[in-house]
């Protein structure tokens, strides 16, 4: 008799499956693919800050930058990464855009799917405060007569395309061109470049000594109401600079809707309105199924700026 009790226990212990532990049950990374500072940067500790608070687990933002190279070499770190939600990027429009076009195997077919997209940049095209003009049209017309540099964050980045495209459009073309990290006011400062585009964030303290000369997007940015947009001038270059948390593919549903939930919670709350209120950003929460329809629509725009 205890020999069968003793067979039949053994025997529900090799078919009870083992309980999984429940995500998350250790620390989370966020990758932000630039330096620390800009926006999304601060909305991602923003959220790596609430998700530790709410699930008791370490969660931080490692800065991945990838200089010449953009987005894409943090964004390969999370393709490769287990799909498993520990991993999760915040990423620009470029990562799942463009990613998938310019030869990065991890990076093709793309291998991210968005949890949602939270934060429109006030994207500007800035020039030094002695720039002999004050606007697009008359930036074509110096650079028809002087060299003149640009400064972006990487050649195939869409804020570069739409500045290049914008420049055709207005009849001319930069004498030179090149990549940096960091576009701040000291960039402009050095004589590196004698033209950029950034986020309006990064060029706040210096306001006054530099000029705005539009602003990539649909709409005109708060601090910045003068200021055509890019859209105004050349309505078919119509695409805003947007970020957003994207997990690979395979990454579990469960994992998916914690992350969610606590994303959304930061967009949502006073603080964010507070950073949007001071920065000129946009800052909400679009679901996934609304960022995979943004996406589809920024395709078709990308498209004819070719």
């Amino acid at each position: 008799m205890k020999k069968l009790i003793f067979t039949l226990i053994f025997s529900l212990v090799l078919f009870v499956p083992f309980a999984q532990a429940e995500y998350p049950e250790r620390a989370v990374t966020f990758v932000v693919p630039w330096p620390p500072g800009d926006l999304e940067d601060v909305l991602t500790r923003m959220i790596a800050d609430q998700f530790q608070e709410t699930y008791g687990v370490p969660a931080a933002v490692v800065n991945k930058p990838g200089g010449g190279g953009g987005p894409f070499p943090g964004a390969v770190e999370v393709a490769v990464a287990a799909p498993d939600g520990y991993t999760v990027g915040s990423f620009i429009i470029a990562v799942p855009t463009i990613g998938p076009q310019i030869g990065i195997p991890e990076l093709n077919p793309n291998p991210f799917e968005p949890l949602g997209i939270f934060l429109t940049y006030p994207f500007v095209i800035v020039a030094g405060g002695d720039a002999p003009y004050d606007d697009m049209q008359g930036l074509a017309a110096h650079a028809n007569s002087n060299d003149v540099a640009l400064g972006h964050f990487g050649s195939v980045l869409i804020p570069t395309q739409v500045t290049m495209a914008l420049a055709r459009n207005l009849g001319f073309s930069f004498s030179s061109d090149a990549a940096f990290d960091a576009l701040d006011c000291n960039t402009l400062a050095s004589g590196d470049v004698e033209v950029m585009n950034t986020t309006l964030q990064l060029v706040l303290p210096c306001m006054d000594s530099i000029k705005v000369l539009a602003s990539i997007g649909s709409d005109r940015i708060g601090l910045t109401p003068d200021v055509p947009t890019v859209a105004e001038i050349a309505p078919d270059l119509n695409i805003s600079l947007w970020n957003g948390l994207f997990v690979h593919k395979d990454t579990p549903q469960d994992a998916r809707d914690k992350i969610i939930a606590v994303a959304k919670k930061v967009a949502l709350s006073d603080a964010a309105k507070k950073l949007a209120a001071e920065t000129g950003a946009l800052i909400y929460w679009q679901d996934a199924e609304a960022s995979n329809a943004q996406i589809a629509r920024d395709l078709e725009t990308l498209g004819r700026l070719e």
